[in-house]
């Protein structure tokens, strides 16, 4: 590289203005890509005298160039000399901002923050803040758009009052703007700003901004507020989630638009976790039985995916009363997308019902899923599903101190010894059927003595004679086999 330079030392930027100005694109992209090497070559001085300015000037219309310069100049702070000459870098990035294309925009929104979160305040308050507020002001939306990227991370390194207060006024005239597109980019960013707030502030201005914005007349700034829901509810106290979040949440359950009532079921989550079980019962509940019902498949397999998370979240008898009736008339659901978003987690709610609800309730649902003709639904289970899930839970049950739970159990060994196989079966639950044999309950040993005629026709008699004709045998031929039963019979 020191050899190709000339005697005053210019050739590697006279080398990159004639690439950058080649009309081949591959080879401006390549330069672009090489701006590191180049400021390694020329120096930190030089680079912050000569390569970004001549960066800055350049008018490539290319997005892909651009979108490369963008991402290059995020990570160009060690090349200019460090964070107290970060500043250099605001300049061609600003420019990014403002161009048509939304990769270019969002990549120079990402560079950016890189850079502000490493400058000094004086560097903050005397060229990012200005920065931010000149975009703010941008005559075309595109730079406006790019502020509301911009202004949370500008709340959060900007240490005066005085700015802060001018940032989120802003915020708030950007949330209002004419063009939906920065409604839309306001919306997408309420949650960095709430991050970086006070929960006074919170309260009083920003849950006023995100109420506004929740009742735009554009489906997609309605469908990015309500993404907001979930981290407002944390953030806020109870009493004003209650207030500010909550009737959103009802009211957005019955939007006209099923995207916006499929965000709703994606946040309805982290609200009961907010909230509690009891509020969850009565204020969160209530819609969530609406999306499970609703009419747009994609909304269902929101919501069915978050049955279980929610479910063990609420106290067991309102799962049981109110939850489970939907469960069951999702697992029949038209939509095999909905039926294997249920399948997924189903099992999930053992927790939240109990032993005998589980039995009564939940087994037969996941069972019936099993059973589904579309491969997709059970698949969604499979074998691992089952170890995981439903295995340890058989093995419990199955020695369960009530006999009717063993019953059970044993009803639907069957299906389960279908979907398991022969070896997978036998090395799970091939001695707990033959110990139902010794069961001191005669109906359990009648169950399991049809059960081995079932899977002795399920996996073949080659099957039947390794596993179950030897063990049958040593059981007539031992002594004690009678007398033991006989002990636990009148036991």
């Amino acid at each position: 590289m020191e050899d190709s330079k000339g005697d005053d030392g210019l050739y590697p930027i006279a080398v990159l203005i004639d690439e950058l100005k080649n009309e081949d694109v591959a080879l401006r992209l390549n330069s672009v890509r090489r701006l590191s090497t180049i400021a390694l070559a020329l120096g930190e001085e030089r680079t912050r005298r000569e390569l970004i300015p001549f960066v800055s000037e350049s008018n490539d219309d290319e997005d892909e160039v651009l979108l490369a310069l963008a991402e290059e100049l995020g990570r160009f702070i060690p090349y200019v000399g460090g964070p107290e000459y970060g500043h250099i870098l605001l300049s061609p990035l600003e420019s990014l901002c403002t161009v048509e294309e939304t990769v270019v925009r969002d990549r120079a929104v990402q560079s950016l923050a890189a850079i502000a979160s490493e400058l000094p305040i004086k560097s903050v308050s005397e060229y990012f803040l200005p920065l931010v507020k000149r975009l703010a002001g941008g005559e075309w939306f595109t730079s406006r758009i790019s502020c509301c990227g911009l202004l949370p991370v500008a709340h959060r390194v900007s240490i005066q009052e005085s700015e802060h207060q001018e940032l989120r006024g802003l915020y708030r005239v950007l949330s209002q703007d004419d063009t939906p597109m920065v409604r839309r980019a306001a919306a997408q960013n309420l949650s960095g700003m709430a991050e970086t707030v006070e929960q006074q502030v919170l309260s009083q201005e920003i849950c006023p901004i995100f109420i506004k914005l929740t009742q735009d007349d554009q489906d997609s700034v309605r469908l990015l507020a309500v993404q907001c829901c979930g981290p407002l509810a944390r953030a806020l106290s109870k009493s004003e989630c209650l207030t500010s979040v909550v009737p959103v949440v009802q009211r957005f359950a019955q939007d006209k638009s099923w995207r916006v009532r499929y965000n709703v079921a994606q946040q309805l989550y982290m609200l009961c976790a907010a909230l509690g079980a009891e509020s969850s019962r009565t204020e969160i509940v209530p819609p969530f039985l609406k999306l499970l019902r609703d009419s747009e498949a994609e909304v269902r397999v929101a919501a069915a995916s978050k049955v279980a998370s929610i479910s063990n979240l609420l106290d067991a008898d309102t799962v049981i009363r109110v939850v489970l009736p939907c469960v069951k008339v999702l697992a029949a659901d038209s939509s095999q997308y909905v039926r294997s978003a249920l399948a997924a987690v189903v099992m999930e709610m053992a927790p939240a019902l109990g032993k005998s609800a589980t039995i009564e309730h939940l087994l037969p649902v996941f069972l019936s899923l099993l059973k589904d003709d579309v491969p997709d639904v059970n698949q969604v289970i499979g074998i691992d599903l089952l170890g995981e899930s439903l295995m340890p839970a058989i093995e419990n049950l199955a020695d369960d101190n009530h006999w009717r739970v063993r019953l059970a159990i044993i009803k639907y060994i069957p299906l389960l010894a279908t979907q398991l196989g022969a070896d997978v079966f036998q090395q799970q639950l091939g001695q707990q059927c033959m110990r139902w044999l010794e069961d001191q309950v005669f109906c359990i040993r009648e169950a399991a003595t049809q059960n081995l005629q079932k899977l002795a026709a399920e996996f073949g008699p080659e099957w039947a004679k390794e596993h179950i004709v030897p063990q049958v045998l040593a059981m007539v031929n031992n002594s004690h086999y009678f007398h033991i039963l006989r002990q636990r019979q009148g036991a």
